[in-house]
């Protein structure tokens, strides 16, 4: 009977993640986007969207509302997008001289257009979603700045006196203010679940996005308007939207809109058109100045050969770099894979008491016979796997405390390295052996961390894996810990011996 029930598990959550796991196709709605550069008209005007209020459109964005005192603005698109899945990505840039900011700014999916309000610069008892960016503590928390979500049926009223603390569905504390890049926000509504990612702004790579909140049986209209708002008080920030990009969902088996093969022909002259006509002005161009052509072989030679010092911690940082990289997709996983889990979780909590699924059994004639209830995963076990899979979260966080450790001590190796190279040639030595050994062992590493992440995940009962009882097969977390203990031994040992020989040369 055991047998039996491992086996409907098994084939339960397989189920299960074969209907919620797989990814969406993804199609741009240009009508619902905006982007610079020359991102307004002659008219001041931007295609397919609407600004009111305090907020000045620009070549490369709009401001919404300026550092100024008590200022309320919003962009709004003209037209609803009817779609039941969609994700919208919005880069914004909230600077300000004071290291206090307020009021804030708000990303709206709502029935109808907002009008001016005391909510982030937009009406109150809205009847949709709103993803809110504040910067002012009001109720003194010391929890600004703040992002956080709130679903509104068009009854409730937003709470100022507690920021919406207790109306939230969901949010996470991240500085947005006054960062070096724009600070993007990813929202993806897909099968009543949101999740809403952060792009910090210390970075501008594509893809580098961490989870601020994941909220399940969410409900939200299928036809609704898409906006950004922002308000000042007595504290000011200039509130700047860079660009608003809008795609709707699809499942990966839906058929999707198609060109037809007469508009694709079309559109493959104009772009040979344009492509020869391009060819032909370069051609003309370089005809009429030959002197301001661009040789792709004259390079200067110290721009052609790097040093040997600068090749070397190249190396190092790209193993860094390599270290790091594979961290983070370690992490993303992990929260892709809780965040199906939640998912199961809530179909699972939906089910009948006892644990038990439903099978129908259809008749030869086409009757359905009643249904029939299979045991199947219980509350227990799913606690079970998602405290294991916070453990290992945890860990793969004290392994990037280790990392950047690693990272730390070779910065600090690298400039004592420098102070000492005026001593004598030995030091030199010793540094470029120290930096050797320090490549080799970040490479030993990174190439150990590349083999977890692809290696395949064996079966539940493989032949030859020993029984769970049994404690001695070595994880691979102690492995990274043990191997990061020895680093950082070896890396305090050379700057040990490094600074004993610093002193006995002043001796000499």
């Amino acid at each position: 009977m055991s047998a039996t029930k491992a086996f409907t598990f098994v084939i339960s959550v397989l189920c299960l993640y074969s209907v919620f796991g797989q990814t969406p196709k993804a199609r741009f709605e240009y009508k619902y986007s905006f982007k610079g550069p020359h991102l307004v008209q002659r008219d001041n005007s931007i295609p397919f969207w609407e600004y009111s209020g305090d907020a000045l459109a620009g070549e490369d964005g709009v401001r919404v509302t300026p550092s100024l005192r008590s200022k309320k603005g919003a962009v709004w698109s003209k037209n609803p997008l009817q779609a039941p899945n969609w994700q919208i990505e919005v880069a914004v840039r909230v600077t300000g001289r004071g290291r206090i900011g307020a009021d804030g700014m708000a990303i709206w999916f709502t029935e109808q257009k907002g009008t001016e309000g005391n909510v982030f610069g937009s009406n109150d008892q809205w009847k949709g979603l709103g993803v809110f960016l504040d910067s002012f503590d009001n109720d003194n928390q010391h929890n600004n700045p703040y992002i956080m979500a709130i679903a509104n049926d068009g009854s409730m009223s937003f709470d100022h006196n507690s920021d919406g603390s207790s109306q939230q569905i969901g949010g996470c504390l991240r500085d947005f203010r006054n960062k070096p890049f724009p600070v993007r926000v990813r929202i993806e509504y897909y099968k009543q679940a949101l999740t809403v990612m952060v792009n910090n702004g210390l970075s501008n790579k594509p893809d580098d996005f961490e989870l601020c909140l994941r909220a399940v049986n969410v409900v939200l209209p299928n036809m609704a308007f898409l906006g950004v708002s922002a308000a000042t008080g007595g504290l000011a920030d200039d509130h700047d939207v860079i660009y608003f990009l809008t795609h709707t969902l699809h499942e990966p088996g839906a058929e999707t809109a198609k060109v037809s093969e007469a508009e694709r022909q079309k559109f493959e002259e104009e772009f040979n058109q344009y492509y020869k006509d391009l060819e032909r002005a370069k051609e003309d161009y370089q005809k009429e100045n030959p002197d301001k052509a661009f040789d792709p072989y004259n390079i200067p030679d110290d721009k052609l050969y790097e040093s040997e010092s600068n090749r070397e911690m190249r190396q190092i940082f790209d193993g860094q770099m390599g270290i790091q990289h594979t961290v983070r997709e370690v992490s993303r996983k992990l929260d892709e894979l809780l965040g199906r889990q939640e998912l199961v979780l809530a179909k699972v909590s939906s089910l009948p008491s006892g644990g038990q699924v439903p099978q129908v059994q259809q008749q030869a004639g086409g009757q359905q016979q009643q249904p029939v209830y299979t045991d199947t995963i219980k509350r227990h076990e799913v606690d079970r796997v998602l405290n294991n899979q916070n453990d290992l979260l945890q860990q793969i966080r004290d392994l990037r405390t280790i990392v950047n450790d690693v990272q730390a001590r070779a910065m600090t190796i690298q400039q004592s390295g420098g102070g000492v190279q005026q001593g004598g040639g030995g030091a030199n030595v010793n540094n470029q052996m120290a930096m050797h050994e320090i490549k080799d062992r970040l490479n030993s590493v990174s190439n150990d961390v590349s083999v977890l992440v692809n290696r395949p995940q064996p079966a539940m009962n493989a032949a030859g894996c020993p029984p769970p009882q049994s404690g001695s097969c070595l994880t691979p977390v102690v492995f990274f810990v043990a191997v990061g203990l020895q680093l950082v031994v070896m890396i305090g040992y050379m700057v040990y011996r490094q600074n004993k020989e610093a002193t006995a040369k002043k001796f000499y």
